[in-house]
């Protein structure tokens, strides 16, 4: 199924993974995460970890997208070592790409192994 998933991936997807990992491996965080929005615009982010702030990577990217003035997402992606994208995670892609918002998620090499929905 990797193979597959990787000779299956659109172009635009394998570039928000390669922006997440780069963000991850820039920053030395446990995460980073890229999206997409309705005009292609991407955004990136690593994992915050502040004493008073604490936000996954992901969440941190919506973040930027919306701060930005995007309406919608097409794709995410995040690159970590967990097996799965948690709940809270998801919900923040959905809130503005909706359900059906596909989420990629990597390991740390970048190879995608896990796509979900947003809902």
């Amino acid at each position: 199924m990797l193979a597959r998933m990787t000779e299956t991936l659109d172009p635009e997807d394998r570039k928000i993974i390669t922006l997440a990992r780069s963000a991850r491996a820039r920053n030395a965080v446990p995460e980073g995460a890229a999206v997409r929005d309705e005009t292609g615009r991407t955004y990136v982010a690593g994992t915050v970890a502040l004493d008073s702030l604490k936000l996954s990577a992901l969440r941190t990217a919506v973040a930027m997208a919306v701060a930005s003035g995007a309406k919608s997402l097409e794709a995410a992606a995040v690159v970590s070592e967990a097996a799965t994208v948690p709940e809270a995670d998801r919900a923040a892609v959905r809130d503005l790409g909706g359900p059906d918002t596909p989420v990629l998620l990597a390991g740390p090499d970048g190879t995608p192994h896990t796509r979900l929905l947003a809902g």
